[in-house]
């Protein structure tokens, strides 16, 4: 019995064996006889699956990446002592505590204190070491050392505390740099000048201190708490909801032209990444229609004598729209080699950060490369039925 079992397999694979092979064999000799039309809609494809496959890797890590450089230019929320009242001891820390970690709070405390020839300036205290996390767009020529305060200074003075000085205030309190008195409600302070700080903004005309150094001399709390939360708006907007419900005794409020911009440009962003994918891709789409189009008037003969051999029009269609899947599968899985390039090169020219290559793309990219062709297929495929082998082979 088993003989006549393995005979039988045996035809079988010879009866489709033939068939497939030729199919196989004709795709390849169609792509070499006509090698440049196949390479510039292969081409073409490649670029289209390249930037498919970029803008989609992308478009995953860059909400993120964009919001974490938003976090650079400073606070999104901001708790202000009600009535201009200082904020309670110990909102700093219940501030921390509802933030757990998802963004940094830094406090300030203002005064209007007078230099030594009674002019009027804007004195700040606040944790160098939060606001350098938190405003790292600020332009500091030096930070002064948090853990330098009245009782240890960089000139050995232990009289001296160290500031962080506007480049505005610097001409009115320290000209050359030199050590400079501020005095307020009759308490006097020697302040050593550390460093510049430049922001085009009100920081320019003011003076920081420690916020060590800051209470002891004014006995005055922090008013102010700006915290710089990551995450999207809804995120940000929950988190507000959650400082406002755990210290009644501050106004929360959002910073609007940072929430709102951070909105905007994320919205931009991926509108612009959408628009030029689907602008490359209809290119791309149109190549090819161009190319199977050529295709078509190019192989009016090859058509005509396979269907005069007795080939249907739904073996030459078949044929036909093989020739364009391979072609949009070939073009995808290079375009995706290439887009993975693509894509890291941006997230570390732009986001100093390393951008995942995604495999679930892939099938994405494939199945949407071969939509395309196959798509563009459907004109040249409607020509091909119009192929008439006796009017063709007679030279009409």
């Amino acid at each position: 019995m088993s003989a006549p079992i393995s005979q039988q397999n045996v035809v079988a694979r010879r009866q489709h064996g033939p068939h497939t092979s030729m199919f196989v064999r004709m795709l390849v000799q169609a792509a070499i006889l006509r090698r440049g039309r196949a390479a510039s809609a292969l081409f073409a494809m490649v670029v289209a699956a390249a930037v498919a496959t970029a803008m989609l890797n992308l478009y995953v890590d860059v909400q993120a990446k964009l919001r974490r450089e938003f976090r650079n230019y400073g606070a999104n929320i901001i708790l202000v002592g009600k009535n201009s009242a200082s904020l309670p001891a110990g909102t700093l820390a219940r501030v921390d505590s509802v933030l757990q970690g998802r963004g940094v709070a830094a406090p300030f405390g203002m005064i209007v204190a007078r230099t030594a020839d009674g002019q009027p300036i804007v004195v700040a205290g606040t944790d160098f070491d939060r606001v350098r996390k938190l405003d790292k767009w600020w332009s500091v020529s030096r930070w002064p050392s948090e853990n330098a305060s009245l009782a240890a200074t960089p000139t050995g003075h232990p009289d001296l505390s160290p500031a962080l000085v506007g480049v505005r205030a610097l001409p009115v309190v320290a000209s050359k740099g030199q050590n400079f008195e501020l005095t307020f409600q009759g308490k006097s302070l020697q302040v050593a000048p550390v460093g510049t700080v430049r922001t085009g903004a009100a920081e320019d005309s003011r003076i920081y201190l420690s916020l060590a150094d800051f209470e002891a001399w004014t006995g005055v709390q922090p008013s102010t708490i700006e915290v710089a939360v990551s995450g999207s708006p809804e995120e940000v907007a929950a988190m507000l909801n959650s400082l406002a419900t755990a210290i009644p005794a501050a106004d929360v409020r959002p910073v609007r032209q940072i929430m709102e911009g951070e909105a905007r440009v994320l919205g931009k962003t991926r509108a612009t990444l959408l628009a030029a994918s689907a602008l490359i891709i209809l290119t791309a789409a149109l190549c090819v229609l161009s190319t199977l189009m050529g295709w078509v008037f190019d192989r009016r003969r090859d058509f005509a004598i396979m269907k005069a051999l007795g080939a249907s029009t739904r073996l030459l269609n078949g044929f036909f729209a093989a020739e364009a899947a391979a072609l949009g599968a070939m073009g995808a899985v290079i375009g995706f080699v290439v887009g993975v390039g693509i894509a890291a090169w941006i997230g570390r020219a732009n986001f100093h950060a390393a951008v995942v290559p995604r495999l679930s793309v892939l099938p994405v990219v494939l199945a949407g490369s071969m939509a395309v062709t196959l798509l563009s297929a459907i004109l040249p495929i409607s020509l091909l039925r119009r192929v008439q082998p006796a009017v063709i082979l007679r030279g009409e």
